[in-house]
């Protein structure tokens, strides 16, 4: 299948998710995430803030979590940067004051957050619609993603969080060069290694 039809079903299907679903299964995500990875062990952990208006997942949970339970691990979440195709990264703290994007998208504000470098990340959690058995994924078509991981140091856990709950699909058709697996993919009932 193609990705811009992927993108579409996925879109479609996850829409018609009921805030409350979205709410459970994003929870169902973030016991997976503790359950399978050893993620006490990291010093960074790199996550996105969710588009609520999409339906993505609510990874407020698993931030509130380690924040909750004092865990020795820093957050680092995505600034898109004033060229529209870049990311810049931004500890993200109970203090962290957020600034709303033009997408919609909380922020930590650049002036008074901290600036994480790819080379400190230990894992990284990725925004997916769909993904195929060899591990690549469709998002929204940006590339920020791509982009941003290919910077990461080799060996990094690239972990997809999808909300619905379904295996991968045999295979991408219009994979590009430029795109980058992922290493797993969390669905609110298991975890797809790749």
């Amino acid at each position: 299948m193609l990705k811009a039809d992927l993108r579409r079903a996925a879109l479609v299907r996850r829409l018609a998710l009921a805030p409350v679903e979205v709410a459970n299964r994003s929870e169902q995500l973030g016991e997976q995430l503790f359950r399978h990875f050893p993620v006490a062990e990291w010093q960074w952990l790199h996550l996105f803030l969710p588009l609520a208006k999409r339906n993505e997942p609510d990874t407020w949970q698993i931030i509130h979590r380690v924040w909750r339970e004092k865990l020795p691990l820093h957050l680092a979440v995505p600034v898109v940067q004033p060229d529209g195709i870049s990311l810049k990264h931004y500890g993200l703290t109970p203090e962290t004051p957020l600034l709303r994007n033009r997408w919609g998208i909380d922020e930590p504000d650049p002036a008074a957050a901290l600036e994480v470098f790819t080379a400190q990340l230990n894992a990284v959690l990725v925004p997916l619609l769909a993904i195929d058995k060899t591990g690549q994924r469709v998002g929204y078509g940006g590339g920020f993603y791509d982009r941003f991981l290919a910077q990461c140091r080799p060996g990094t856990p690239f972990i997809g969080l999808n909300l619905l709950d379904v295996p991968p699909i045999e295979r991408i058709a219009d994979v590009l060069p430029t795109d980058v697996p992922l290493t797993a993919c969390i669905t609110p009932s298991q975890v797809w290694y790749f």
